[in-house]
C-alpha cells in the first residue's frame, strides 16, 4: 500500500513506517499531522487516481524532527563589472514517520 501526496509544493510517495523529509510542517517532535491532499492511493484492491485530489483520502505522520538542510551557496556575479555578490541558504526541512493511509 503507498500512496502519493502533494505538501510543499512537491509530490512524495509514501508507504506506511516509512521516514521522509518534507518542506517544513508546522508542529514540534512526536506531533501528529495529517495530509489531506492525497493525489494517488494504492491498496490490494486496485488503484485511485485522484481530480485532483482523491476525496476522504487521508495520510497520518508523526513529526520526528525539525531540521535544515545543509548549506546552499548563491553566487552572482556579472562579468566585466566587478560584480560579485555570494550567499548562503539552508531551507528548513520536517522528517517524518508515515503511520497510516486511509482511503
Amino acid at each position: 500500500m503507498y500512496a502519493i501526496i502533494e505538501t510543499g509544493g512537491k509530490q512524495h510517495r509514501v508507504t506506511p513506517g516509512e521516514v521522509v523529509a518534507l518542506e517544513k510542517v508546522p508542529g514540534d517532535a512526536g506531533a501528529q499531522v495529517a495530509f489531506d491532499n492525497v493525489l494517488m492511493v494504492s491498496t490490494d484492491k486496485g488503484l485511485t487516481v485522484g481530480q485532483p485530489h482523491v476525496a476522504g483520502a487521508k495520510v497520518i505522520a508523526t513529526i520526528v524532527e525539525q531540521f535544515r538542510a545543509k548549506k546552499i551557496l548563491v553566487f552572482k556575479k556579472k562579468r566585466r563589472k566587478k560584480y560579485r555578490r555570494t550567499q548562503g541558504h539552508r531551507q528548513y526541512h520536517t522528517r517524518v514517520r508515515i503511520d497510516s493511509i486511509t482511503a
